[in-house]
């Protein structure tokens, strides 16, 4: 069994890993892209990411820790479940299905009792960005209706949600499991 401390240690960090794999990803796929709106949108949500690590990075300092070098995040769970995204509808669909997911986790963290003010912040400062991940992409997808097709959008966001649900159940399992004794050891 591990510390709180250890606990919390490994959740910022696992939260700065994932958003640093996120940035790395939405990166590269900004640069590549060639539809505008859709590319601006996604530079501004890569620069997002790389923000929110850095937020995770200092509320790790800031509370006296250091960073730890994980080598999980969200991200690669979906894509060992779903399988790589093959087309922009795609990659724009298991996106919607994480943001959602990983707002539900911030906000799950953040109605911890005792939680300390430090990620408290990061927490809120990071959501308000992911509120708007979660429209411009929902915004994307209604704009490729015309070239997919609503029927083939919903079958995917559907795929993407139920592969989620099975991440969530196995392979996020030490995250969901580190929350639970947090939220336990706050109580007390």
């Amino acid at each position: 069994m591990s510390t709180p401390k250890e606990n919390e240690n490994w959740i910022l960090s696992f939260y700065r890993t994932s958003e640093i794999s996120g940035a790395l990803f939405f990166g590269r796929l900004a640069k590549s892209l060639r539809v505008p709106a859709i590319q601006r949108d996604m530079t501004k949500h890569f620069a997002d990411e790389s923000q929110h690590a850095w937020i995770w990075t200092k509320a790790i300092h800031d509370l006296g820790m250091k960073p730890q070098n994980l080598n999980i995040a969200y991200q690669d769970k979906y894509i060992e479940v779903a399988g790589m995204p093959t087309n922009l509808m795609e990659v724009l669909a298991i996106t919607q299905v994480f943001e959602k997911r990983v707002i539900g986790q911030y906000s799950h963290h953040r109605s911890m009792p005792g939680l300390d003010p430090v990620i408290h912040q990061a927490i809120t400062t990071i959501m308000e960005d992911e509120k708007w991940h979660i429209q411009w992409i929902g915004d994307a997808l209604k704009g490729l209706e015309a070239e997919y097709g609503v029927e083939l959008i919903q079958s995917t966001l559907k795929k993407f949600s139920d592969a989620d649900r099975e991440v969530y159940a196995t392979s996020l399992k030490e995250h969901e499991d580190r929350i639970s004794e947090l939220f336990v050891k706050q109580k007390r």
